[in-house]
């Protein structure tokens, strides 16, 4: 099926309807303890809702999504949207990217850009989320998807893949199940899973121990998503200041001060991003993701002897950010990653592409002209 344009047009009374949310919202009362220990604080929320209300401008960051070429396109009965940037250059390599959550494909705004200085650039939205399809699915199935968006839609015998969270098993299964197209990938994370601990290495335990420890401190959302996202949906889908909180939560990653708007490269590339999800009504779609790819895990052998995971031979560039969670080299090649590439950042957190974009492209660009070489 041929992709059709696409543009943003939010009608000016779900704007209106958000801002009467958000004027009206109705707020708990602080809680005694350390600043964020128990969420967001009231006063970063109050803050939100108000700037939410009052300066920031919707119009605007449409404006900007519409700056880029967008498209929808059915595969295998799932709509997806997509961005597109055409290199002028007929011998361009061609790069994906692909978000995680809280986000969307307005994770790689400030990218897109620049990597379309040297690439043509295709960014999708996940099913679920955003303006794709309102279809929560596991990695494996979105792999497949991106294989054909790629190659039959697009015309691209081969691309180069990039991922984070969510991102990351899609990247990784498109790499498995699609080698012949995918020529090298990036990530910025691999997961977190059973293993035989037995034979782990010094740094692997040291990362089973701080990933243990943030989630039973920060990982409470995971449960619940992988669980009961319809339960949770009714409350984000109905509340902006909701949402946003729920959002902030995770992406604050354990610190006892507003590191949110860093993290999303500032309060409106954060407020778009909860737009996105508020204007289309998808977080609970976005979440379905996690209750999918736990039944995909559970179906692959999850509760049994843990297995040797087969070897991926697709060249991967994994790049450590210090806000993020801290994979070393030995576990991602454990996961049975061909690591070529391994970099760890002295700055930088979860949402990079947005918080240091200029760092992340001239690390994508640096890796995949060393695996290329």
């Amino acid at each position: 099926m041929k992709p059709e344009k696409f543009i943003v047009n939010i009608p000016q009374s779900e704007i209106d309807d958000l801002k009467y949310r958000l004027g009206h919202a109705r707020l708990p009362k602080a809680l005694d303890g350390k600043p964020w220990s128990s969420g967001p604080e009231l006063d970063f929320m109050q803050d939100v809702a108000a700037y939410w209300r009052e300066k920031y401008d919707w119009r605007k960051a449409e404006a900007e999504i519409n700056s880029f070429d967008n498209y929808k396109v059915t595969i295998n009965d799932v709509e997806i949207h997509f961005v597109h940037q055409k290199n002028e250059n007929p011998k361009a390599k061609t790069i994906l990217l692909t978000h995680g959550w809280p986000d969307s494909f307005y994770r790689f705004h400030a990218v897109i850009p620049m990597l379309a200085k040297d690439y043509n650039v295709v960014v999708p939205s996940l099913p679920g989320y955003g303006f794709s399809a309102p279809k929560g699915m596991g990695s494996k199935r979105i792999a497949d998807i991106w294989a054909q968006l790629m190659k039959d839609t697009l015309g691209y015998e081969e691309f180069f893949a990039v991922g984070g969270d969510t991102g990351a098993p899609v990247t990784i299964a498109l790499a498995r199940q699609h080698p012949d197209i995918t020529k090298a990938i990036h990530l910025t994370d691999v997961g977190w899973g059973m293993v035989d601990e037995a034979d782990l290495k010094p740094a692997e335990k040291k990362f089973q121990e701080e990933t243990s420890a943030w989630y039973w401190s920060e990982g409470a959302y995971t449960m619940m998503h992988a669980t009961k996202p319809m339960t949770l949906a009714y409350a984000l889908n109905d509340s902006p200041v909701g949402l946003a909180a729920w959002a902030a939560s995770f992406a604050n990653r354990g610190k006892d001060h507003n590191y949110v708007d860093e993290a999303f490269g500032g309060r409106d590339a954060f407020l778009t991003t909860m737009s996105i999800y508020w204007f289309t009504g998808t977080i609970g779609s976005a979440m379905q993701m996690y209750k999918e790819e736990a039944a995909q895990n559970m179906s692959a052998g999850w509760g049994e002897e843990p297995k040797a995971t087969p070897k991926c031979e697709v060249p991967t560039a994994l790049t450590i950010y210090p806000n993020d969670a801290h994979v070393p080299k030995e576990w991602a090649e454990r996961q049975g990653l061909n690591v070529q590439r391994y970099t760890v950042m002295d700055k930088g957190g979860h949402f990079a592409a947005m918080e240091l974009p200029e760092v992340f492209v001239s690390d994508i660009k640096a890796a995949f002209n060393e695996l290329d070489s």
